[in-house]
């Protein structure tokens, strides 16, 4: 057989542009390693609850016609990331805002807030942050830092706030409103039944195969294609001739308590000691209302990216940077070949990103070929 496109990757960014072509009369041919479609999405059912298998996947968009787009493949419905921060013994609203401050401080008015945010930043005298810990406290002062800042953050990289770069976080959202809708997008929500059948019905009618990697496939198939979408880690496309990008990892404990009907009473609950080993505790029912009698928790632990290891962030560093540009300067030179997602292009995306920058370059193919 003889297909227009070979997509590397069964995920939203490949499983988009595949249906985008397929749409537009060209025939595609999809591959992936995992023994599922649907990359980092996937959902899977357990005690009749939609488990986001790869940690808390949140659909917010400010771009209707992304919005309107997915809507094609699913209903979604009104849920709000609402997350709870626990540290210590102690529980916080976030985003920060004036419910967060309240419980801080035992304040009452925005007023009071930026006053006393304005004063710690001011005993700091921090002029020119020299690092991450520095560009924190000059941002939101001594006590959102050290209670829910800190230690969240130093799980996160694994490393000491004072050893990470400043420019990881250029603002520190502060709301001085009682709002605890995470998001600012004006389209939000869950798909009712989870992810997993969105990628389903964007890949329907096109011929996909689980289980093999690029290297494996191109080595055992006698099919032919006109390009290739390699939405895999690009440095690993170049067998890492220029050098390793780095990448942070996760690791994801789940359990099912079918006995206890509620475990924690929010989807989303981070726990920002240092102590505590894992980030955050989701409970996927809370994602899509559930009333079913059991539950089931991720427990989501941080971890050092090595070969072999899943990538989940990209650690867009001065070195990474400079290590991604050389080896896209190569990608330039190949020649039917196109790279996208966060591997391809070695970049962070949320889910609506990801399907736009898809159907840009859907949209870019169909001009090329018209």
């Amino acid at each position: 057989m003889h297909y227009d496109y070979l997509v590397v990757g069964a995920g939203l960014f490949g499983a988009v542009f595949a249906y985008e072509m397929k749409k537009n009369g060209k025939t595609c041919y999809v591959i992936d390693k995992r023994d599922h479609i649907a990359g980092n999405i996937y959902t899977e059912k357990q005690l009749d609850i939609n488990v986001h298998k790869f940690g808390a996947h949140i659909f917010h968009t400010s771009d209707k016609e992304v919005w309107d787009y997915v809507n094609q493949f699913a209903e979604f419905n009104h849920y709000i990331n609402s997350p709870i921060a626990v540290y210590k013994d102690e529980l916080y609203n976030l985003p920060f805002n004036m419910n967060t401050f309240s419980k801080l401080w035992g304040i009452k008015t925005p007023a009071q807030a930026k006053a006393i945010i304005a004063e710690q930043i001011a005993e700091l005298g921090i002029t020119e942050p020299r690092n991450l810990e520095e560009q924190a406290l000059s941002l939101a002062g001594k006590d959102v830092y050290e209670k829910l800042v800190k230690g969240y953050t130093e799980k996160q990289w694994g490393r000491d706030c004072k050893e990470l770069p400043a420019f990881i976080i250029k603002r520190l959202p502060l709301r001085f409103t009682y709002d605890n809708n995470y998001f600012n997008d004006p389209y939000q929500g869950i798909p009712k039944g989870g992810y997993t059948q969105i990628v389903e019905k964007m890949l329907e009618g096109i011929p996909v195969e689980l289980g093999v990697t690029y290297k494996e496939f191109r080595e055992k198939s006698r099919d032919t294609y006109g390009k290739v979408l390699y939405t895999g880690m690009i440095d690993e496309y170049f067998d890492h001739k220029l050098g390793y990008l780095e990448y942070r990892s996760l690791r994801f404990e789940n359990e099912q308590l079918p006995e206890e009907e509620n475990f924690q009473g929010n989807a989303v609950v981070n726990y920002t000691e240092r102590e505590v080993p894992y980030t955050r505790i989701i409970e996927h029912k809370h994602f899509e209302f559930g009333k079913q009698p059991g539950t089931v928790i991720t427990r989501e632990y941080p971890a050092e990216w090595k070969p072999g290891d899943e990538p989940y962030y990209p650690v867009n560093n001065e070195k990474n940077d400079a290590l991604y540009k050389a080896y896209a300067e190569l990608a330039s030179k190949e020649e039917n070949v196109l790279f996208g997602g966060r591997l391809g292009q070695y970049k962070y995306f949320d889910m609506d990103k990801t399907i736009r920058a898809a159907l840009d370059m859907a949209l870019a193919e169909q001009e090329s070929f018209s």
